[in-house]
């Protein structure tokens, strides 16, 4: 059995007990990095063997881990934080798992996509998640264009370094866009910063971004703004 189990996002509160049930009956955790990884189970006194598993090395990974798994042993999956697979490493995993008819299952936890969406005040009937933006400026922009064209609350993940231009771009857009800026979900400093394109834009000229950061478009906002 392979288990895909989420880890907290920010709060190590946040774990379930699901999850460390879990974690303890292991015989082996593969970790998106171990380095990253270790002081987590430490402090919830797990004590397993690790291996890494991570965008560069999950294809080379998968025979061992499918051969251990059709051993029968035990074997969780975890990343850096939140819900596997979620702009993390695991798919390949998932997809061999079906295809060698490997037992798996998804426990449910921790997400920085669900927890944003929420906590933006935002409509959550539709949205879609299009992972972390793209470095380039233009793929940058055609991707925010198409997000404001879905008609449903638009979220991606952005680096606090471009989180300037981000916004930039959408204010140029359309300057009255709403949009919301959740930055350090379940930590200490976590804020939610609500406002036009422009406004943020203006906001965060004068107070650097820092931290893990979740941007959402409230695109109803944008068909108001195109209807008058």
């Amino acid at each position: 059995m392979i288990s895909f189990v989420p880890t907290p996002i920010g709060n190590r509160g946040d774990i379930t007990m699901r999850a460390l049930e879990v974690l303890r009956e292991a015989d082996l955790i593969a970790c998106e990095d171990t380095r990253h990884s270790r002081p987590l189970l430490k402090f919830y006194e797990i004590d397993k063997p690790l291996v890494s598993l991570h965008d560069h090395n999950e294809a080379q990974r998968l025979p061992e881990l499918i051969a251990k798994a059709q051993e029968g042993q035990q074997i969780a999956v975890i990343s850096d934080a939140g819900t596997p697979l979620i702009s993390d490493p695991g798919y390949r995993l998932i997809q061999a798992c079906i295809e060698e008819g490997v037992d798996y299952t998804v426990l449910p936890g921790p997400s920085a996509v669900i927890t944003a969406l929420a906590g933006s005040g935002f409509p959550c009937h539709a949205f879609s998640f299009d992972g972390f933006l793209p470095v380039k400026k233009g793929k940058r922009r055609k991707m925010l264009e198409a997000g404001i064209a879905s008609g449903k609350t638009a979220m991606y993940f952005e680096s606090p370094h471009r989180l300037m231009s981000t916004l930039e771009i959408l204010a140029d857009i359309q300057p009255d866009l709403r949009v919301c800026v959740a930055r350090e979900l379940s930590k200490k400093f976590e804020t939610y910063h609500r406002d036009t394109a422009e406004v943020l834009y203006e906001h965060f000229k004068n107070h650097n971004a820092k931290g893990e950061i979740v941007l959402l478009i409230d695109t109803s906002s944008a068909q108001a703004i195109t209807e008058k």
